[in-house]
């Protein structure tokens, strides 16, 4: 059964530790779930658009990652558009992620002041890198083994996202890493086509179509 009530989504919010909720908008149809310690927001409940819809709180480098896995979760609606997701509860965003973000969305109001620093890499993102950096040469990786590698094996996307913005791949070679397939990634990802094939070649790996033999030259 999918979450796609206020009463079902509130519960979700209110199973966390040490939470409340209450209506601080004058406005039954707008609910707010808070960590009872510091009475910080970290869901908001409404409807709109004959849906019911929870704003959470994001890690900006989890934010795209979520927008691009499910179109129902979009930049947050009347809420800073960064920090803050929509999650409209339509059925189609799985019970176990709706969890998750709602979880990650607690976690991040809880954090003390100044945790978060603009800039600062996350532990998520340190581990990605590190199992990047240590893909041999003339060896390749998934995505999806990365995200093991980091502790997060649902976070393939996630991976991805992270390694779009990598800025110094001389440290970590991101044109090591390959889908499930073992198909290279999107043109753009690396300058223009072939790029990351022509890299992968350059160090003795065998591309054949756009893809590389995974039981062959997965590290």
């Amino acid at each position: 059964m999918s979450i796609t009530t206020k009463e079902e989504v509130l519960a979700c919010c209110l199973a966390l530790k040490n939470t409340s909720s209450d209506q601080p908008f004058h406005d039954p149809g707008w609910t707010v779930a808070r960590r009872r310690e510091s009475r910080k927001i970290f869901a908001v409940i409404f409807e709109r658009d004959g849906r019911i819809w929870v704003n959470v709180k994001v890690d900006p480098e989890w934010r795209d990652f979520w927008r691009n896995a499910f179109p129902s979760v979009v930049p947050a609606y009347h809420m800073n558009k960064e920090h803050w997701n929509s999650i409209i509860l339509d059925g189609t965003v799985p019970d176990e992620d709706i969890r998750r973000m709602i979880g990650e969305s607690y976690d991040l109001v809880g954090k003390k002041a100044g945790a978060e620093k603009k800039g600062q890499m996350s532990d998520f993102a340190r581990d990605v890198y590190r199992a990047v950096a240590g893909i041999p040469r003339g060896k390749v990786a998934t995505y999806g083994q990365i995200a093991r590698l980091a502790g997060n094996p649902r976070a393939h996307r996630a991976v991805g996202n992270l390694l779009r913005r990598n800025t110094d791949p001389g440290l970590y070679p991101c044109h090591r890493v390959v889908n499930s397939q073992g198909k290279m990634a999107p043109d753009f990802a690396f300058g223009g086509p072939d790029e990351q094939a022509e890299r992968l070649r350059a160090e003795g790996v065998e591309v054949v179509n756009g893809a590389v033999d995974l039981k062959k030259w997965q590290m």
